[in-house]
């Protein structure tokens, strides 16, 4: 088995082209090549959706939390195809099966379990789990689909 891979925040700005405040992941650990992968999020107070999102109770929403389900995957695929992504973006095609079992609040830390389910070509299927202290916040499964900018 391949050693697992990691990618710290300027290395995931160089894969996808996602960047703040819509870049919903920091890091990502345990990336096996065209597999599976965990990204990191740390969310804080600070994150611009909180105020309206809601005021005085502050939730992430849940299509975020799916978008960074989806940009862990996207770092999958463009790891995987390496040089034959560049000029192609990894766009949404559908979404199944979402859940959302528990708020994801500031101070919590999201771990962002993608799997692929399978490849074929240009499309991709994974599963997600969104995890906080172990407990899931949020599944998906999900398709993408690697097209030309």
């Amino acid at each position: 088995m391949a050693e697992a891979k990691s990618f710290d925040t300027a290395e995931i700005m160089n894969m996808i082209p996602h960047r703040y405040p819509f870049l919903l992941i920091d890091r990502v650990e345990n990336l096996q090549e065209g597999e599976t992968a965990v990204g990191i999020k740390a969310v804080t107070v600070n994150e611009p959706f909180f105020p309206g999102h809601f005021p005085g109770h502050p939730v992430m929403p849940g299509v975020l939390i799916i978008e960074a389900m989806a940009q862990t995957a996207a770092i999958v695929v463009v790891d995987s195809l390496g040089e034959e992504t560049e000029g192609k973006l990894v766009y949404f095609m559908s979404v199944d099966k979402a859940r959302f079992r528990k708020p994801v609040l500031p101070g919590d830390t999201l771990n962002i379990e993608v799997k692929k389910i399978q490849s074929r070509g240009k499309i991709w299927k994974f599963e997600g789990k969104a995890l906080v202290n172990g407990a899931v916040a949020a599944e998906a499964d999900f398709m993408a689909m690697i097209r030309d900018v």
